[in-house]
This record gives structure tokens, C-alpha cells and sequence, in this order.
């Protein structure tokens, strides 16, 4: 991909849905394991950790991992029973505990097929070693958000430990963040550039990048796909999260297809930006039929993420 071809992307299509078996069950259709939450100063978060976990539910994963600060767990459970939550250790003021948090973070990790990391996590050094450890790892599919991107960037050429399918999940800060970190230029606002931003911070990474914002771009260094659904209603707080649960919901799903389906390839592996395209347009989607309903504001991050199922249905209508 040359720095001219850069400038100039070639918009592609997302990927399309899977069938869903008729025969199958919830190992079927992917677990995630989704990792975040704040339990120290100053700021106590659940909620984004949470909204990813309902989203990746409702984009049809068999089954959601989440992973939160020990003193969140009973809440997490509350917020969403349907989740299976995993408490990782802390120190006395609340903040993770990385090498203790490993051990339950890997002691979950059978039958998981995707991870979320980030949504509602804080800023820690212990948070921060975690999302790195994963970001090494690369036999899963890895949703990084929120402020997981941040801590990624702080660390110096971060983008050599990437391993595996990643997929970077900004908004226009966060991406500036990343672009800092990595020596480049860009401009993430201006809708005739953000499309070349994607694409040069997609290549930079050699992972797969969702520019979040109005017309969402995403790239994975050689193709882009810009979403022209959604409106402003989407601009509320925990909408991002709920994409990045939509994202490993996705990618879970495909996953499993790719190694019990002997004639059909593993489209997780191979079209990652297609099917982080796919999790883009069905979170839009999602947005505007609750717009279409009670216009452009007011919106809540779970009603996204409870609209999801009518956007798929939506989708399969057409195809």
C-alpha cells in the first residue's frame, strides 16, 4: 500500500451475516470475555464494561465473560445477570492487580473466543499491563477501546508486541493519542480526511482500526469501509461500548464458524475489517430505527444495544 493509495482508499463492503444453525447452542455462537471496570480514585466505572458485555450478547454470542474489579463484580452481576463474571484482584485503593488479575483473566480464557479490553477500565499501571499481556498474546480475536487504546499508547513501540487479530476501537482523541505515539500526522475530524487517518493509522499498527464519529471509517491498512448510517442520536455516552461489545460478539461468532465448518475459511482471520465494517452498520442501524421512533436525542447506550436484535433481523430481511 503506497502512501498515495493512502490518501485515496478504495471503499469496500462489510462482511455479511451468519446463518444462525438451527441445531446449535450457546458454544455455537462464541463466548467473549470483556474486561474492564474502575474500582479506585478517582473515578468508580461499570457501566461501559457492562453496555459491552449486553452488547455482545445481543449481536447473538452464546455467552459473556466479564471481567471487573473484585469490588464491582456483585453489581456487574446485577446490571446483567446473564453475564458470567469473573472478580480480579485489587490492591487496597481498588486498582487492578496485573499479575494476580492474569492468573484469573487466564484461568477464564477456555472456550473463550474473542476479547473486549478496555470499555470503563481506568487508568492504572496495573490495568495497563494487562492490556498489554493480551495485546501479545494474538490466538483471539482483540477488541482494544476506550482507555486500554490510551494505555497502549503510552507504552514505547507498542505496536511491535501486536500479535494476532486486533482490532483498535477510537474516537477521534483517542486516535490522535495512538497517532502521537506512532510519529504520524493526522487529522481524525475533517470527514474528507479521516478515511486516509484510518488507513495510515490501520498500517502503522498492521491491525485493524474503527475511526469512530460521524461516517465511522474503518481500515485495515489495505481497504476501508465508511458507514453512512447512524445520526447524532448516537452521541451519548456508552454508545462506544456498546460497539466494541457488538465487535467481539461478532468476531466470536465468525471464529467459531472458521474451525467447525471443514469447507468454509475463517472469515475472522482472514476479513477482519470486513467484519469490523459489519459490527459498525449494525450498531448505526441499531441507532437509527430508535431515531426513526423519537428523533435525535435522548438516546441511552443500552436501548442501542436492545435495538440490535431488530437491526440484524433487519439485515437478514434483505439479504
Amino acid at each position: 500500500m503506497t502512501a498515495h493509495d493512502a490518501q485515496n482508499p478504495t471503499f469496500s463492503k462489510p462482511a455479511e451475516l451468519l446463518d444462525r444453525e438451527r441445531t446449535g447452542h450457546k458454544g455455537t455462537f462464541g463466548t467473549v470475555l470483556v474486561i474492564g471496570g474502575c474500582a479506585h480514585a478517582p473515578r468508580h466505572m461499570l457501566g461501559g464494561v457492562m453496555l459491552a458485555a449486553r452488547g455482545a450478547l445481543r449481536v447473538g454470542a452464546g455467552r459473556v465473560v466479564a471481567a471487573v474489579p473484585a469490588p464491582l463484580a456483585n453489581d456487574a452481576l446485577v446490571l446483567l445477570p446473564e453475564a458470567t463474571v469473573v472478580p480480579l484482584p485489587v490492591d487496597a485503593d481498588g486498582a487492578i492487580l496485573a499479575a494476580e488479575s492474569a492468573e484469573s483473566i487466564d484461568a477464564a480464557l477456555s472456550g473463550i473466543d474473542a476479547i473486549v479490553i478496555g470499555p470503563a477500565l481506568g487508568r492504572s499501571l496495573g490495568a495497563a499491563q494487562v492490556v498489554m499481556r493480551l495485546a501479545s498474546l494474538g490466538d483471539r480475536p482483540l477488541v482494544i477501546d476506550a482507555d486500554a487504546i490510551r494505555a497502549f499508547a503510552s507504552h514505547r513501540e507498542a505496536a511491535l508486541d501486536l500479535r494476532g487479530t486486533v482490532i483498535f476501537t477510537p474516537h477521534p482523541g483517542e486516535a490522535l493519542v495512538l497517532a502521537e505515539a506512532l510519529g504520524l500526522e493526522i487529522d481524525c475530524v475533517e470527514r474528507g480526511t479521516r478515511p486516509s487517518a484510518a488507513m495510515q493509522l490501520a498500517q502503522r499498527l498492521g491491525a485493524v482500526v474503527v475511526l469512530k464519529g460521524a461516517g465511522t471509517v474503518t481500515s485495515d491498512g489495505l481497504r476501508a469501509w465508511r458507514c453512512d448510517r447512524g445520526g447524532p442520536a448516537l452521541a451519548t455516552g456508552g454508545s462506544g461500548d456498546v460497539l466494541a461489545g457488538i465487535a467481539g460478539g461478532l468476531f466470536a461468532q465468525f471464529a467459531v464458524r472458521g474451525r467447525t465448518t471443514a469447507n468454509e475459511p475463517a472469515q475472522a482471520a482472514q476479513l477482519p475489517g470486513a467484519v469490523a465494517a459489519l459490527a459498525v452498520e449494525i450498531h448505526a442501524h441499531a441507532g437509527d430505527l430508535w431515531a426513526r421512533a423519537h428523533g435525535d436525542a435522548g438516546l441511552l447506550a443500552h436501548e442501542i444495544a436492545d435495538l440490535v436484535p431488530d437491526a440484524l433481523h433487519a439485515f437478514r430481511q434483505k439479504s
